[in-house]
């Protein structure tokens, strides 16, 4: 008997929903703390439940890679929508590229994993830069329309500088929002 893999769109019952997130949340601490590489095993003991229920959501360690990177970049990028409606532009700004900060310096490998095995220019790893770059641009024109940050800064400047503190930061992720 073949079975189809849960996709992250797909009816779930409210348990599958839960296991799936404890998952997520224990996948994306253990590639923070071990790299791309860590445990399957050890993640699906940390969230809790049986290696069997791993694969069923995700049935591959790329699945799971995969659902991880998503999950991050919704998280930076909601983060944004927040920040989007506080009164000051430029501390929102500012807010943002530390929230960004984080997670590029504590992705440990998961980037590097996900382009050797996808490609730099798989859908995955575009449309989740598509979107950072969006949320980068709407807080951006709103932080230099209320004089807060330069003119001639583009979105594009920002996420180089973001990606170069990321790679700075990589080794000592506490160091982040420093730089």
């Amino acid at each position: 008997m073949t079975t189809t893999p849960m996709t992250p769109d797909a009816p779930m019952r409210a348990d599958a929903r839960r296991n799936r997130e404890r998952l997520l949340v224990a996948a994306t601490a253990a590639f923070a703390a071990h790299g791309a590489d860590a445990p399957l095993e050890d993640i699906a003991r940390s969230a809790g439940v049986g290696i069997g229920t791993l694969y069923r959501h995700f049935p591959s360690r790329l699945a799971l890679q995969e659902a991880v990177f998503r999950s991050q970049v919704e998280t930076v990028c909601a983060r944004g929508r927040e920040l989007a409606g506080a009164p000051s532009p430029g501390e929102a700004f500012a807010a943002w590229l530390r929230v960004l900060g984080g997670f590029l310096a504590t992705k440990r490998g998961l980037s590097h994993a996900l382009i050797s095995t996808l490609g730099k220019d798989s859908e995955l790893l575009s449309s989740c830069g598509q979107v950072i770059r969006t949320t980068a641009e709407e807080l951006l024109t709103r932080a230099q329309q209320a004089g807060a940050v330069r003119e001639d800064l583009t979105a594009m400047d920002v996420m180089r500088l973001m990606h170069g503190v990321g790679i700075a930061a990589e080794n000592a992720p506490a160091e982040a929002g420093r730089l």
